[in-house]
């Protein structure tokens, strides 16, 4: 009797807490939009008063997605280095060198409506001209007597971070920054287009 009613118990008891626990939930399916992979061109337009300098394309792919850390950047890194003379040891000039050309790093994010917003860190920099510095010295005795001359570059540069919001096809200029010292105007404009 006792091991009937033991065994009464123990079957009220996994009755209750088989009803008491949630059901086994089902995996939900997954909602996030896929990945689209988008084709972006961000060009640099320079030009002083009438006379333009350059125009430079540049061309790159990006995966958007649907937000926060899963979209990577894409990074573009083109240009030279440039010698810069940083002092003198034992009468011998020495030199570091400095990086100048384009920096683009991009990023893509799925907007609403078939959209999609474009995350861009651009910078661009660029040899203006040089201030002459003397390489050598004549001879030791001598001390600011210096033969020979180096070309000692100044750098301009530009640096914008900025999102756009853009549709397929769609062409934007987003940009335009004048440096003050040259008077040399920049203009930036940008294409996405979905590929397909």
């Amino acid at each position: 009797m006792k091991k009937a009613r033991f065994a009464l118990v123990a079957l009220l008891a996994l009755t209750v807490v088989a009803l008491g626990a949630p059901a086994q939930e089902k995996p939900k399916p997954d909602n996030r939009t896929p990945a689209t992979t988008l084709k972006v061109q961000v060009t640099f337009a320079e030009q002083e008063g009438e006379k333009k300098l350059a125009n430079l394309p540049y061309t790159f792919f990006l995966k958007a997605g649907d937000g926060g850390p899963i979209s990577p950047w894409t990074k573009v890194r083109i240009g030279s280095r440039v010698p810069v003379a940083t002092g003198t040891d034992k009468g011998t000039i020495q030199f570091q060198y400095i990086d100048v050309g384009t920096n683009i790093d991009a990023r893509g994010f799925a907007a609403d409506e078939g959209r999609f917003d474009i995350a861009l860190n651009l910078e661009r920099s660029w040899v203006e001209g040089g201030v002459s510095v003397p390489t050598e010295k004549q001879a030791e005795s001598a001390v600011n007597t210096y033969t020979g001359q180096f070309k000692e570059p100044v750098i301009g540069q530009f640096k914008t971070e900025l999102t756009l919001t853009l549709r397929d096809g769609q062409t934007i200029q987003t940009t335009q920054a004048a440096d003050p010292l040259s008077g040399r105007v920049l203009t930036i404009t940008v294409t996405m287009n979905v590929v397909k």
